[in-house]
């Protein structure tokens, strides 16, 4: 990241993304493929296990610990207001289901905004020792193990039939918020444009997407603390987030990361004849 292209403020919560990012892959890593790890489920029946509190735990303290007229919105421990205009948005384990399983596609996200509007994120693959991040106007930078950080962009593929498409769970589909039937139709029609169809999915995905070996991920269904860090990752790697309606917004209840150019094709996909906001 060059020097003078983010604002001091942005740059300093950067550093402490990551090692924020850091001390939970450390925490997550503890326990992942421990025998008789307990797995609740909560109220909307989501997995959620003790290393995802543990881990939310670590963020909370090591961010709030370093500025705390910041908010913070964490998914297992909701939120404490702030002062600052700067609100942290956390998922410790976000593949809680493939953590559980001993798979190694779990990320552990961090994203901060400022005033509603995203200014960096962090995408960490903890069991990969993979890692990308970004701030506002600074680029996307991707890091695995102890190599240095490398500039990383979005792929240049301009056409679905040759993208490689990704998603959490395409089951997922069914219970979009605009309807069963027109979630699994959307399905339907993302798997006969693509070319290749993973589900390569959560973090792992627009992960992917923002270092350029994916093209397009999708997810019917979205948190806010699923979304937060991808923006800004996905959008300083030179692609596009947005909602199913075009909006950027992270609070909608789906979202779409693309390179950017596949964008209004996959938006078509998705919604066709709707108009975009």
């Amino acid at each position: 990241m060059t020097a003078n292209t983010v604002e001091p403020v942005i740059a300093a919560r950067l550093e402490a993304a990551l090692a924020a990012a850091r001390l939970a892959a450390t925490e997550t890593r503890a326990w992942f493929g421990r025998t008789g790890l307990v797995v609740d489920l909560k109220a909307d029946a989501s997995p959620v296990t003790q290393a995802d509190r543990a881990a939310e735990g670590v963020l909370r303290r090591a961010l709030l610990g370093r500025f705390p007229d910041d908010a913070f919105l964490g998914e297992e421990t909701g939120g404490t207001p702030g002062t600052s205009g700067f609100e942290w948005i956390v998922d410790p384990i976000d593949g809680t289901k493939s953590f559980i399983r001993g798979v190694p596609l779990y990320a552990t996200l961090v994203g901060c905004r400022r005033e509603g509007r995203g200014v960096l994120g962090v995408i960490a693959i903890p069991a990969l020792d993979e890692t990308v991040y970004a701030a506002r106007g600074g680029g996307a930078w991707h890091v695995c193990g102890a190599a240095a950080p490398v500039a990383t962009r979005v792929s240049s593929r301009g056409s679905l039939r040759e993208a490689l498409l990704c998603s959490s769970d395409f089951t997922s589909f069914a219970r979009w918020s605009g309807g069963a039937d027109a979630g699994d139709a959307a399905r339907d029609r993302l798997e006969a444009a693509c070319g290749v169809v993973r589900t390569w999915g959560d973090g792992y995905g627009y992960l992917l997407v923002a270092t350029g070996r994916a093209d397009v991920m999708v997810d019917p269904l979205l948190n806010a603390w699923d979304a937060a860090a991808v923006e800004t990752v996905v959008t300083e790697a030179g692609g596009r987030f947005t909602d199913w309606a075009g909006r950027d917004r992270i609070d909608s209840g789906d979202g779409v990361a693309t390179n950017g150019v596949l964008h209004d094709a996959m938006l078509a996909c998705l919604r066709p004849g709707k108009p975009m906001d």
